[in-house]
């Protein structure tokens, strides 16, 4: 059964998407993992949709109206031309990559309009758990890429999840979201008690070893961690100019023309502490 991991911060920019897709891409296409990964995007935003897509695939998919997360928490709605009509796990998800050695990435894509589901969440929250729970023994690792704000996408999040992962960037207000997160996490497991969802911990992002200023930032986050007994990753996703450009040709760090080995090698160092802590083999 898959292990599924939401990456979630309620501070927006702190590099989530980017995370997410890397270790998607490092725990598929690395020879000793070869692991069978769905990347689902749980944000409006859509961010995860078209790094891994790119921006014309992932149009022509909108345009060819191919159902994403949306009609997933819309099945079953009435609309005044019916009923929404209800969504097999296997109609939103997008094969990305098929790798040699049996990994593979696939995604179920966001779009726009889920920002519009949250007008009437209902019991919206619980249906994105039974549609995993149809297609998760295909995987050995789910990504949920998160919004960044309190909502009904959180609690789908967390109803889903075995683990949360929190991205942080090191800068000043980098912690603000938190005590955000602390209390909706605190909140979550009272609504739903006996629920086993974790803190797998807080990785720090796009570090740069800039001091003092970034040296201030991480010293302040993890005094919130150890408040609250957080663990916090000794590894830490470097700063590289070449994410960025990876995003745009939605290639992860490791097959981005001109990287650096030394910054793929912490990104790489991340993803085995990231393992070890899920306990993904």
């Amino acid at each position: 059964m898959a292990k599924t991991v939401s990456l979630i911060n309620m501070k927006g920019g702190v590099g989530k998407s980017t995370i997410t897709i890397n270790l998607a891409w490092r725990f598929a296409a690395y020879r000793n993992w070869s692991k069978r990964v769905l990347v689902i995007d749980l944000d409006p935003q859509f961010n995860a949709s078209q790094y891994l897509l790119g921006v014309q695939r992932y149009n022509d998919i909108i345009r060819c109206n191919k159902p994403t997360i949306w009609d997933i928490l819309e099945q079953g709605t009435r609309t005044p031309a019916g009923t929404n009509p209800h969504i097999e796990g296997a109609d939103v998800i997008i094969t990305i990559a098929t790798i040699r050695g049996g990994g593979r990435v696939d995604l179920i894509p966001s779009r726009l309009e889920l920002a519009f589901s949250l007008r009437s969440p209902g019991q919206k929250e619980r249906l994105l758990r039974r549609t995993m729970d149809s297609i998760k023994d295909n995987y050995d690792l789910i990504l949920i890429d998160c919004a960044p704000t309190e909502s009904m996408l959180t609690t789908a999040a967390y109803l889903c999840s075995d683990y949360i992962l929190v991205p942080v960037k090191p800068e000043y207000l980098s912690s603000i979201g938190l005590p955000l997160l602390v209390n909706s996490m605190s909140n979550f497991h009272q609504e739903h008690p006996g629920n086993s969802l974790e803190l797998a911990g807080v990785v720090f992002n796009m570090a740069s070893d800039y001091v003092p200023e970034e040296t201030a930032s991480k010293e302040n986050v993890k005094r919130v961690a150890d408040a609250r007994g957080w663990y916090v990753f000794e590894s830490e996703v470097p700063y590289s100019r070449s994410f960025p450009r990876g995003a745009r040709e939605g290639r992860p760090l490791s097959r981005t023309p001109y990287r650096r080995h030394a910054k793929v090698t912490q990104l790489n160092e991340v993803a085995d502490e990231f393992a070890a802590r899920i306990g993904l083999r």
